[in-house]
């Protein structure tokens, strides 16, 4: 299972990764620029959709357990009814207000009128992408990790396909970016959907009643969910207003290092969905000192990846910077992140270890506060004070400070809750 998802999840980022980079091709900094004012925008949409998927495979799961499938196909239904109606509604306010809300965020002239394009090209096709998230999360319920990665998979490779037929083949830009994107929603949707209804059961009949008997537990779980992944897009986009007064140049270096840190860091994002279960099981077994163990070596982990990703990204930074077509100001940003924002990348992975503590041993409402404190406290003074004494280099640099501090202050959390579930743990033996 977390093989399988962290291929789904590497697929996802060179996906991303792959956009950016066919877009760079055309030497036009304004539209590298609308690539990571778009994406920063559509993570929005991602929260919710992560958190439904979550959900439905938490409730599934549980039921599926019990011998229950038919219960677990209903809340399946009910989730998707719910997820229409809570992403149609975001479709229509990203397609009607994109230039605005790109406004909000900084993004004028070339920049925002290209990231409008993209958006309102890609908005009204959210709904399968949320159905093949909210069905991937159906399949991994029933164990079926494999049909599951195969959801990500399809969308990878029919955005690998169609990407530079689109952009460069039909001479679309930015637009066949969005347009192969869509596509690729279609086709998840499709590989996510089909073995449910061939396999499975299919989905059970819609009714009111059972609709508002479910909502209450579907929303103990969803809340919490979509809080904890919202608050990484808030974070985006207020970096993005603070860097929204410089060139395009400087905003594209931003729109790649935010398409190379997942790829390079992918192991670290999956770091805290793998020691979850060992935290759970040992928790549950009340054996707190390999609950200890688990989280000592997953620090240790994370320092090693970090120690050994820093000099490989820094001597590919000037290959990167030329392959993405990055110059000026924007080569120089990227140049910082491999130099110095490399490195304290390991303060993030020790947050992401604490997330998973609190999330395994009963404290998931403590994982949300430390993400959201994360990213607004974690990076707002660090980008003004940063701005205010050392311009653009403050701004690259602080939000990273930050980091240090929430990352030191997660792994103490995360001590701290073991030594408080230890205390008040029965005595055995």
């Amino acid at each position: 299972m977390s093989l399988t998802a962290s291929i789904g999840l590497l697929t996802m980022f060179i996906v991303d990764f792959a956009d950016l980079f066919y877009i760079a091709q055309l030497a036009d900094s304004s539209l590298t620029a609308a690539m990571g004012f778009a994406a920063t925008i559509l993570f929005f949409a991602t929260a919710f959709h992560i958190g439904l998927m979550i959900a439905t495979s938490a409730l599934a799961s549980r039921h599926i357990g019990q011998g229950d499938p038919d219960r677990a196909r209903r809340y399946l239904t009910n989730i998707l009814i719910l997820s229409m109606m809570f992403v149609v509604p975001l479709a229509a306010l990203f397609f009607l207000f994109a230039p605005n809300i790109l406004h909000l965020a900084g993004a004028d002239g070339a920049a925002n009128q290209a990231a409008t394009g993209y958006i309102r090209i890609f908005a009204p096709f959210l709904p399968f992408s949320v159905a093949a998230m909210v069905c991937s999360g159906f399949l991994r319920a029933h164990g079926a990790a494999r049909r599951a990665m195969n959801v990500t998979l399809s969308m990878g490779i029919t955005n690998a396909i169609l990407d530079p037929i689109f952009i460069f083949g039909f001479d679309w830009g930015i637009n066949g970016a969005a347009v192969a994107s869509a596509c690729a929603a279609i086709i998840s949707a499709l590989f996510a959907i089909s073995p449910i209804v061939r396999d499975y059961g299919g989905f059970d009949r819609f009714s009111v009643p059972g609709f508002r008997r479910d909502i209450p537990s579907i929303m103990a779980i969803l809340v919490p969910a979509i809080l904890t992944n919202i608050a990484t897009p808030v974070g985006g986009f207020i970096s993005y207003r603070f860097i929204a007064d410089y060139s395009d140049n400087v905003i594209a270096g931003f729109a790649v290092v935010g398409r190379v840190v997942p790829v390079a860091f992918c192991l670290m994002f999956s770091l805290s969905g793998a020691i979850g279960p060992i935290i759970g099981q040992n928790f549950g077994a009340l054996q707190f000192d390999r609950v200890r163990t688990t989280i000592k070596q997953a620090t240790l982990f994370a320092l090693a990846y970090t120690m050994i990703i820093w000099p490989v990204l820094y001597l590919l930074s000037g290959p990167i910077s030329d392959a993405f077509h990055l110059v000026g100001e924007g080569r120089h940003v990227f140049w910082l992140f491999a130099l110095l924002l490399t490195p304290l990348f390991f303060f993030n992975g020790m947050l992401f270890i604490g997330n998973a503590a609190c999330n395994n041993l009963g404290r998931p409402t403590w994982s949300t506060a430390m993400n959201w404190l994360r990213n607004t406290l974690g990076i707002i003074p660090f980008l003004w004070l940063g701005r205010e004494f050392y311009g653009l280099d403050g701004i690259v640099v602080g939000p990273a400070v930050g980091g240090i501090i929430f990352g030191i202050a997660g792994y103490m959390v995360a001590q701290y809750l073991v030594n408080q579930r230890e205390r008040r743990a029965p005595l055995t033996g």
